[in-house]
């Protein structure tokens, strides 16, 4: 038949309110950001900015996306968006960020495929 469930009694000294911990902002938080903002990280962008130390805030996310928003207005597909420390290649019709890099990287590279660039303010 049918067993009976007791109720569970709390955790002595804890109230229910304690014992549910809040989830502390992260790489989840982050990217809900980032979707708030308009402007996505694929997973290889997010990969690349964790390996390369580049922290992703909203202060980033804001600029960013006034880029997009730049870049729209002019008809561009792909840009780069770099300041002097780093450097984010963005697909524009997708608001998506498709990879990132440091200072280091960008004295090597030659950044091909691109409409246009904006400068980071």
């Amino acid at each position: 038949m049918i067993d009976r469930i007791e109720k569970i009694s709390p955790v002595a000294g804890v109230s229910p309110v304690q014992s549910v911990q809040r989830a502390r902002p992260g790489k989840f938080g982050e990217m809900l950001a980032s979707q708030r903002a308009g402007i996505a990280f694929s997973k290889h962008a997010m990969t690349r900015a964790e390996e390369r130390g580049i922290e992703v805030t909203p202060a980033l996310m804001g600029q960013l996306a006034s880029s997009v928003e730049k870049a729209q207005a002019k008809g561009a597909t792909n840009i780069l968006a770099f300041d002097a420390t780093r450097a984010f290649i963005i697909n524009v019709p997708h608001g998506r960020v498709i990879t990132t890099m440091s200072q280091e990287e960008m004295e090597e590279n030659i950044f091909t495929n691109i409409d246009g660039a904006v400068l980071l303010k």
